[in-house]
């Protein structure tokens, strides 16, 4: 099972419920207990966090489980989250599947404990790369990347075919993090098969959640082919990365953009910089992170805008509206498309991608005036479940409005009730990245098509600690409209925003 945090005075290793949580009895779970499996019965291993969400609402808004004589508690009522938001009392917990990810990317920024010093050096060091300079910087190679998709959509379109909108997605949002970050070019759309990093990291994340549905003890025997699969995995991940390190000190550095901040920028405090080791776990950190997330986010919004032709009709005269002629939309412009953004955020509280995030107690406290937990103890908030409380979301909270983030419905909403992004200190980091990213590319993309579903396809999420729908395939259709001029190229292909070449890969 995962390790958890060690501050000093706690015991090393995974914490079961039961020595954090004194009055754990109160806290309901599922009937039917059996000895050594627990509440396993029936439970499915493919999607374990929809299981929970079964739970979830059968048993209320905390709730517990077992599995192989270990107690997890679950929490997503909107008043206990907000407390477990609150700092001075809780803090991120590094658990379950996340922690299952430190082999491969150790103290990163996701996965690192916090006692771990690196984090907060990575943190300061970095996030002026995601202020808003910054961000109008990467907007320019955004919107190359997106003319990569739109080619390979309108080659779709001409034929009569059906576009896999989560491999298309997968590839969009890959390049971007890529070449905005680390000036490297994936070579995504050109090929026929995902790029061995893409394969490498599902295979990660993948075994990182199996390795959640059997004993610690017995995960060596019987996960060894798994095993040996995923040390192969981390290994190209390594090489991956080690080969686009190499190839920035080579040249003598970029453009000011991430890899260039790890590399060469020292804490303006301390004068402190990341070590080789820590800028590879870095990378991939924001390299995994980076896209996968946000291509989930992508791919759900383009599902639901495909079945309600509405929201897309009124999605897609905002766009009309707000960036009328022009041939590629400048930064500002895509802040104002707020009702693309309420699609965005909608589909997010609908299916968050990373659809949980853990917290502990950082000293002896009461939870929500009511459940004691010792220093140490931790619960997994159900993000889904937490965006569909009655109580904050009203009756038809399954119903996917976009008018719930209209302003003045935002501001009539209590604080904590919406954390795609986690929460506190330790929430994403790439937060505003992601946004500004999903929201261009959701509008260049009503923008030139209309998108017909399959009338036979029904939503499946597919888990792999995020989620993504399963099998969706959408017909692109382009609008009557009058085109719109394309973006620049040069004679030699795609440029950054400075006019700087990417860097492809031989992998």
């Amino acid at each position: 099972m995962a390790e958890t945090t060690t501050p000093a005075g706690l015991p090393k290793g995974f914490r079961s419920a039961e020595l954090g949580w004194p009055e754990l009895h109160r806290i309901p779970h599922p009937p039917y207990r059996l000895p050594l499996l627990g509440d396993l019965i029936g439970a499915s291993r493919r999607t374990p966090l929809q299981d929970s969400l079964k739970y979830a609402r059968r048993l209320g808004p905390i709730f517990r489980r077992n599995a192989f004589g270990k107690e997890f508690v679950f929490t997503w009522g909107a008043s206990l989250v907000a407390d477990l938001a609150d700092e001075t009392r809780f803090a991120k917990h590094v658990g379950l599947g996340v922690a299952n990810l430190r082999p491969v990317a150790g103290d990163g920024l996701f996965t690192a404990y916090n006692h771990e010093p690196n984090w907060q050096l990575a943190h300061d060091v970095l996030a002026p790369g995601f202020h808003r300079e910054a961000m109008a910087g990467y907007h320019t190679m955004m919107l190359a990347v997106a003319e990569r998709l739109t080619d390979h959509w309108d080659r779709a379109a001409a034929a009569g075919r059906t576009v896999d909108v989560p491999g298309d997605m997968t590839k969009l949002t890959l390049e971007t993090i890529a070449r905005t970050g680390f000036g490297h070019d994936f070579g995504s759309f050109e090929r026929s098969r995902p790029h061995p990093f893409v394969t490498a990291m599902v295979g990660t994340l993948s075994y990182a959640q199996r390795l959640n549905n059997v004993p610690a003890p017995l995960a060596p025997l019987l996960l060894r082919r798994a095993g040996r699969r995923n040390a192969a995995d981390i290994a190209r991940l390594h090489r991956i990365v080690d080969e686009v390190v190499r190839a920035r000190r080579a040249d003598g550095g970029g453009d000011g953009d991430l890899l260039d901040r790890m590399l060469d920028t020292a804490h303006p405090e301390t004068g402190e910089r990341l070590s080789s080791e820590n800028v590879r776990r870095q990378v991939i950190t924001f390299l995994v992170a980076g896209h996968e997330t946000t291509s989930g986010a992508l791919s759900f919004a383009l599902y639901y805008l495909s079945r309600h032709p509405d929201v897309a009709a009124r999605a897609r005269a905002e766009v009309d509206r707000v960036w009328g002629g022009t041939a590629a939309p400048d930064y500002a412009q895509v802040a104002r498309l707020r009702h693309v953004r309420r699609v965005l955020d909608e589909s997010l509280r609908l299916w968050p991608t990373a659809p949980a995030f853990a917290r502990e107690a950082a000293r002896d406290t009461v939870l929500a005036g009511e459940h004691p937990m010792r220093r140490g103890a931790w619960t997994l908030v159900l993000t889904p479940m937490l965006h569909r409380d009655p109580e904050v979301w009203g009756a038809d909270a399954e119903r996917f409005d976009p008018d719930r983030f209209a302003a003045q419905a935002v501001r009539a909403r209590p604080p904590h009730t919406f954390k795609p992004f986690g929460t506190g200190a330790r929430a994403c980091i790439g937060r505003q990245f992601a946004l500004h990213e999903a929201t261009l590319v959701l509008g260049l993309l009503l923008r030139r098509y209309e998108l017909s579903p399959d009338p036979g396809y029904r939503l499946r999420v597919t888990e792999r600690l995020t989620l993504m729908p399963e099998g969706l395939r959408l017909r692109p259709q382009r609008r009557t409209a009058p085109a719109v001029p394309r973006a620049r190229r040069t004679a030699g292909g795609t440029v950054s925003g400075s006019g700087r070449p990417v860097r492809g890969t031989g992998e």
